[in-house]
């Protein structure tokens, strides 16, 4: 990834947090966390890498309901960041955050057992 692609990566994740929290009413939408977002070199397209609080249903409803406001949320990047073309943009689930809090939670029922042995 550029130089420049990855700044604006950055730009954008700071302006979606933003966006997603405060500008979007959409009771689909739960607690959500903009991880990361991946630019293309050519800046057509922004991978938005996000990570929902709740269930499975919940984190469904969020990311449709993001789907829904697409075109409002890239309208605001457009007049956030001086772009010549805003990118696609396209929403995902952080899949690592949820690998993370699995691995956690795994060496903690371990730090548990280890100290029922050692009793």
């Amino acid at each position: 990834m550029s130089l420049r692609a990855t700044r604006v990566g950055e730009q954008m994740k700071k302006e979606l947090g933003e966006i997603i929290g405060r500008k979007i009413k959409d009771p689909r939408i739960g607690f959500v966390t903009v991880t990361d977002v991946e630019v293309t070199g050519d800046l057509q397209q922004a991978k938005v890498f996000i990570s929902v609080l709740g269930d499975d249903e919940q984190r469904q409803n969020t990311l449709k309901g993001l789907a829904k406001a697409k075109g409002f949320i890239r309208s605001e990047i457009g007049q956030r960041i001086r772009l010549r073309k805003t990118p696609e943009i396209t929403f995902e689930f952080d899949e690592s955050v949820d690998y993370g809090n699995r691995i956690e939670s795994l060496l903690a029922d371990l730090n548990k057992n280890t100290k029922h042995d050692d009793a």
